[in-house]
């Protein structure tokens, strides 16, 4: 068994590797198609989201709150749990919930930064954000940060796979090629989120890779992401 799931996430680490060296834009996808197959899919794995989100909320509701605790004395003067728009499916826009892990006035600051954006196309980041805090740095390292996200899949704005959930200044930039990304729930995980130094890919490479996602969507794909995410977050080669 062991063997078989070492070969597996080797396979994955594979392919993804193989999309990063030769980007092309060819993965057109028929919309209708992603719509209209694999109904049944669809609906067991709204159910699996649905289950594993509430189940989770539980479990880790004593965890949530301690870490809501930490993050506000860290740094007072706002919710520890940042909420702001994305673009889900079809272009669809929800409030999106994740623990703050810069200091409040972050997006005040922000027009400050834009010059030193180190991703090309409509994405910002930058490895030193000034504006991360203590344990904000860690929570991002961790992939905590995210959690809070449990409840948009409850919500069924997310799902726990799937490309992440853009902003609607970066959707605004998007063409018709980038906007297929949107074709499908975005989610807590994806092919982007498990890549080793992820945030050094370009855009175009972490497009290619949702796409390359909501073309192989199965319940097997989705473990193997979940798989690997897991071992991400405890080995914290999160950004």
């Amino acid at each position: 068994m062991e063997l078989e799931t070492d070969k597996t996430v080797g396979n994955l680490a594979a392919s993804t590797e193989r999309i990063q060296k030769t980007v092309t834009r060819s993965t057109w996808i028929d919309r209708k198609y992603v719509l209209h197959t694999k109904r049944a899919y669809w609906m067991l794995r709204r159910g699996q989201d649905i289950f594993f989100a509430a189940l989770a909320l539980v479990v880790l509701s004593p965890f949530l709150l301690v870490m809501a605790v930490v993050i506000w004395i860290d740094s007072p003067g706002a919710s520890p749990v940042f909420s702001q728009d994305r673009v889900g499916r079809n272009g669809k826009v929800f409030r999106f919930y994740k623990f703050r892990s810069m200091v409040p006035n972050a997006e005040e600051k922000l027009a400050d930064l834009l010059d030193r954006n180190e991703m090309d196309g409509p994405v910002f980041k930058i490895k030193d954000d000034p504006r991360i805090t203590r344990v904000g740095r860690f929570i991002r390292k961790t992939s905590i940060d995210e959690l809070p996200q449990l409840v948009n899949i409850l919500k069924g704005d997310m799902s726990i796979v799937g490309p992440r959930p853009a902003l609607p200044r970066e959707v605004e930039q998007y063409d018709e090629y980038e906007w297929q990304r949107l074709y499908v729930s975005p989610g807590l995980t994806c092919y982007w989120q498990i890549q080793p130094h992820r945030n050094e890919l370009s855009f175009d490479e972490w497009l290619e890779l949702d796409l390359k996602y909501i073309k192989e969507r199965s319940f097997l794909t989705d473990w193997k992401i979940i798989f690997k995410t897991v071992c991400v977050v405890f080995g914290m080669d999160g950004e």
